[in-house]
C-alpha cells in the first residue's frame, strides 16, 4: 500500500508554487481546511487562483490569504461575508469570477469525472453568459461551461484512513468530495486519522485512489459564519 500520510501541513503542501490554481473545499466556514490554509499563509505563496464556494471571512479561512495579498483571483459563488474581499474587488486589486453555485459544483464534479465541458441553462441572459458558446436544447438556451483545471485540491474531512479514504460530516459534503476527486494533486486534512481497514467501506464518501496526501489537523476553531440569537428573556 502506498503510504499517503505526511508528517505535517507544510510537507502536505510541498509543490505548491506561485501562480498555481487551487481548489479549496468547504461551504461557508463549514468543512474548510483550516490547518492547510494557515500553513499556506506561512509559506507566503503568491499570485494564487483559488476556486472555492466562499472567500472566507475577515481574519479566517481564505480571508487570511486575502489579508496577505496571496490570492490574485477568486473563482467563487458567494462572497458576501468578507469586507477585505469587497475592498480588493472594488479597487481592482483582486480579479473575481462569480459563478452560479450549481455551475461551480458541476465544474468541479466534471473535472473529477473526466468530462471536459457541459451545457447548462444557469446564467443565460446575465453577465455569466458573456463570451460563452450558447446552444439550444429542448427549445431552451444553454451555456457551454468547462471543467476546472486545478493544480491542487485542498480539502478537509471529518475522518480518514492511512490509505486516503475519506468521510465527511454534514454540510462539509457540499464541495469537499467533488473537489477531492478533481485536483491533479489532492491534499486532505482530517480531524481523525485511523489505520487502513478501520472505516466501514459503505460509509466512505471519497475513495483513497483520489487522495495523494493526508495529514491530521491539530486545531479547529469551527467558527459560525453568522450567529443569530434571541434575548434570554424576550419581551412580547
Amino acid at each position: 500500500m502506498i503510504r499517503k500520510v505526511v508528517a505535517n501541513t507544510d510537507v502536505a503542501l510541498d509543490g505548491i508554487a506561485d501562480g498555481m490554481t487551487l481548489m479549496v473545499g468547504g461551504f461557508g466556514l463549514c468543512g474548510i481546511p483550516e490547518n492547510l490554509i494557515a500553513a499556506l499563509r506561512q509559506r507566503g505563496t503568491r499570485n494564487l487562483t483559488c476556486i472555492s464556494n466562499n472567500a472566507g471571512v475577515d481574519g479566517f479561512g481564505l480571508g487570511l490569504l486575502l489579508e496577505t495579498r496571496q490570492i490574485r483571483k477568486m473563482i467563487s459563488s458567494y462572497v458576501g461575508e468578507n469586507d477585505e474581499f469587497e475592498r480588493q474587488m472594488l479597487s481592482g486589486e483582486l480579479e473575481v469570477e462569480l459563478i452560479p453555485q450549481g455551475t461551480l459544483a458541476e465544474r468541479c464534479r466534471a473535472a473529477g469525472a473526466g468530462i471536459p465541458a457541459f451545457y447548462t441553462p444557469a446564467g443565460y441572459g446575465t453577465e455569466v453568459a458573456e463570451g460563452k458558446e450558447i446552444r439550444m436544447f429542448g427549445g431552451k438556451p444553454h451555456l457551454l461551461e468547462h471543467a476546472f483545471d486545478a493544480d491542487f485540491a485542498l480539502v478537509k474531512a471529518w475522518k480518514g484512513d492511512e490509505a486516503g479514504n475519506l468521510i465527511f460530516k454534514g454540510t462539509a459534503r457540499n464541495f469537499n468530495p467533488m473537489m477531492a476527486m478533481a485536483g491533479r494533486i489532492t491534499v486532505a486534512e482530517v480531524e481523525e486519522l485511523v489505520p487502513a481497514g478501520t472505516l466501514d467501506p459503505n460509509a466512505i464518501h471519497v475513495p483513497g485512489i483520489f487522495v495523494h496526501r493526508i495529514v491530521q489537523g491539530t486545531h479547529y476553531e469551527k467558527r459560525i459564519e453568522q450567529r443569530t440569537v434571541r434575548p434570554k428573556n424576550p419581551t412580547i
